[in-house]
């Protein structure tokens, strides 16, 4: 079965159904990343570090919150709350 296939498959499936799954597949994953040698790990790790890159430039969705930083979250008109 492709990707894709199981993608699609998942809007059918019951929530338990689809729970069972993720978990399946992350125990998996899991046992991939044990066998993985100390190099292949560093690998895999500088792989990710370059694609999250990206998503800490300026501009970014992941940052934009930061231009508000410091700011309060919220005005109370009433400020004996």
């Amino acid at each position: 079965m492709e990707t894709r296939e199981i993608i699609q498959a998942l809007p059918g499936l019951s929530a338990n159904d689809c729970l069972k799954i993720a978990e399946v597949a992350l125990e998996l994953i899991n046992q991939e990343r044990k066998s993985l040698t100390k190099d292949e790990q560093k690998r895999l790790l500088a792989a990710a570090a370059r694609t999250a890159i990206e998503d800490y430039t300026p501009g970014s969705e992941l940052i934009v919150f930061s231009d508000i930083e410091g700011e309060d979250f919220y005005e109370y008109p009433d400020q004996n709350l």
